[in-house]
């Protein structure tokens, strides 16, 4: 299978005519290709959504919204498809990616009616001749920049809202899981997208993707990734006085107090670490439980953790796929070892735990006797290791939850909805689950704070993310201009 990109609404070989490998983590062995994007296949798409996007934004919201509508429509009617290339292009088991396929027909509903929603205000004045109100613009055209482990979702996540506001866009995907995003240009040609609105690239971050970021037609970037690879987004980004939003990693805290059921929020760990192989920004990678149920809850997890399904992403069955990628596979394995050497207790899974030999595959592993000197309380592995820490009352864990650089979400399980409300205060987080975890709706803002990034997606308060307020200025009074040396 061979990828091109997608530029002004038609299949388009690089210039370079190269491509990209992309490898099944089943096998570790290339199945498909997509095309290696250099500056010269950028600046052809950029160009296309800049002479795109004035004809956008006059096509008015009802235009755009019936657009994004039929768009959401055609990602769901082809859901198995798109699961199908993203569970063998990065290892996700193939229900859960089908159901986000699927989700996103009311995902891109929701942002199909934003575009009806892009409001300014009248804002009074002292003076009853000056009539003051805002307008909210687009940007212009947007650079989008996805992570791997969900690229349609996250690509969504800043499509949707930036073409419900009349932008145009530019995305680079993840090499390592590039084709379903490809997929989706097409579908929006489709869907009655005029050509140029929406362009997908393929190829590598420092390639591609810098050239998006560097771009002078490219007004604001909405990236998704790691800290590391965002520093570089957002330095090279500052060179062009240029916004950047970012959504990064995590190293979230999930908090069980001791007045819960055990046996019926176990299920709320699995969860949060073993879901996606643990490869989600907002995986609950450190299980804080008080001292009186640790042992309950820590047994009944790994009793749990060790019948987890590994197997091929692509059968229904499978509850648990490979790692994506080698170099996360490799960082996934060290950082068990120097958790081990460090002090660690293993209690499943770990460097024996009995995973497929053939593919990237790490049993899910539960770490005990996890404290915060260990690097794996605060290094973000980005797979399915658990790391399990005691505490012993409220000041104390919200301490041990906030001590680490991310900010990205927390959970709380308690029964004591006056405790929730305390704790959730008090933690640095975007987002705070109490009684659940890993959910997301296309509503509610999201998003992190410290090394986890900074903005936000979804619900209005991300839709603001993808306009710019213009204050409007209107003197209805004919008398003659007072004094020109004074502000008025």
């Amino acid at each position: 299978m061979r990828a091109d990109h997608w530029i002004n609404g038609r299949s388009t070989a690089s210039v370079s005519g190269e491509y990209l490998p992309t490898l099944d983590p089943m096998t570790t062995a290339p199945w498909a290709e997509l095309a290696r994007g250099t500056e010269a296949d950028v600046a052809a798409a950029v160009d296309a959504a800049a002479r795109a996007q004035p004809g956008w934004l006059r096509a008015g919201p009802s235009a755009r919204a019936e657009a994004l509508w039929r768009l959401g429509d055609l990602i769901a009617d082809h859901a198995d498809e798109l699961a199908a290339l993203e569970s063998r292009d990065a290892g996700k088991v193939i229900r859960e990616v089908r159901g986000q396929h699927l989700s996103m027909r009311g995902w891109f509903h929701y942002f199909a009616s934003l575009a009806m929603h892009n409001e300014g205000r009248q804002v009074p004045m002292d003076s009853p001749s000056i009539t003051s109100f805002t307008i909210r613009e687009p940007f212009g055209v947007v650079g989008v920049i996805p992570a791997f482990n969900s690229p349609v979702l996250l690509g969504a996540m800043s499509i949707g809202p930036a073409l419900a506001a009349g932008n145009t866009v530019v995305v680079k995907t993840p090499e390592v899981n590039g084709l379903s995003l490809g997929r989706i240009g097409e579908l929006s040609k489709d869907a009655g997208l005029p050509d140029g609105v929406l362009n997908v690239v393929h190829g590598y971050g420092a390639e591609a993707g810098d050239a998006i970021v560097v771009h002078p037609d490219v007004r604001k970037i909405f990236f998704t990734g790691g800290p590391d690879s965002a520093k570089i987004v957002t330095k090279r980004a500052a060179e062009h006085l240029k916004p950047v939003v970012t959504e990064l990693g995590g190293k979230s805290a999930n908090i069980f107090f001791d007045d819960v059921d055990v046996d019926k929020v176990t299920n709320g760990v699995i969860a949060g670490i073993f879901a996606a192989a643990g490869q989600t920004c907002v995986a609950g990678s450190r299980l804080l439980v008080h001292e009186k149920i640790a042992d309950q809850l820590v047994d009944a997890v790994v009793a749990r953790a060790k019948v987890i399904n590994l197997g091929d992403p692509t059968d229904p069955a499978t509850e648990m796929g490979p790692i994506s990628q080698e170099k996360i596979f490799a960082g996934v394995r060290n950082g068990v070892d120097t958790a081990l050497a460090q002090g660690a207790d293993l209690r499943a899974g770990g460097p024996d735990g009995g995973a497929p030999e053939q593919g990237w595959f790490y049993s899910p592993t539960v770490l005990g006797s996890v404290t915060p000197e260990m690097d794996v309380f605060g290094s973000e592995l980005f797979g399915p290791v658990l790391a399990v820490t005691t505490f012993s009352d409220e000041d104390e864990v919200v301490g041990l939850a906030n001590s680490t650089e991310f900010g990205l979400a927390a959970g709380v399980w308690t029964n004591d909805l006056t405790r929730a409300h305390r704790v959730i205060r008090g933690l640095v987080s975007g987002t705070a689950w109490v009684n659940m975890y890993r959910a997301m709706n296309f509503a509610m803002p999201f998003g992190g704070t410290k090394s986890s990034g900074y903005g936000r997606v979804n619900g209005m308060d991300g839709f603001a993310e993808f306009t710019q307020p213009k204050s409007v200025w209107i003197n209805a009074d004919d008398s003659p201009v007072g004094d020109p040396f004074v502000l008025r």
